[in-house]
């Protein structure tokens, strides 16, 4: 099975982007520390449309759970106060949920080759 075909049978939600990433950057690991940066990195990731569930969630008053949600306490903190930084900062994240979740699952990724030791 080559690498391709094994992130996409353990992590299905992969867009075409991620997928291009993590081959990239996983390719110079062997197989058994593959499989173990496969299931960190799973569990570690984080789904664009739960970033996008939480973003919405702005609007009803819990603005900045999105944040929290991707370690961005700081920002957090600052959208719950201002309310989404009067709901511009949200609508902006609404828009650009992908991207955060794709910023965040790179951080993720890079995390977990320092826990795998591929560093």
């Amino acid at each position: 099975m080559n690498n391709n075909q094994l992130f996409l049978s353990q992590i299905p939600s992969l867009d075409a982007q991620e997928l291009n990433y993590l081959l990239a950057f996983t390719k110079d690991l062997p197989q058994d520390k593959l499989q173990t940066f496969i299931a960190i990195y799973n569990s570690r990731r984080k789904k664009p449309d739960i970033i996008l569930i939480t973003c919405l969630l702005g609007f009803v008053g819990f603005a900045g759970v999105h944040r929290f949600l991707m370690n961005q306490w700081g920002m957090g903190i600052l959208y719950f106060l201002t309310g989404g930084l009067c709901l511009i900062g949200t609508i902006v994240d609404i828009i650009n949920h992908k991207q955060l979740a794709f910023d965040n699952n790179q951080s993720a990724a890079v995390e977990t080759m320092t826990m795998v030791g591929g560093v």
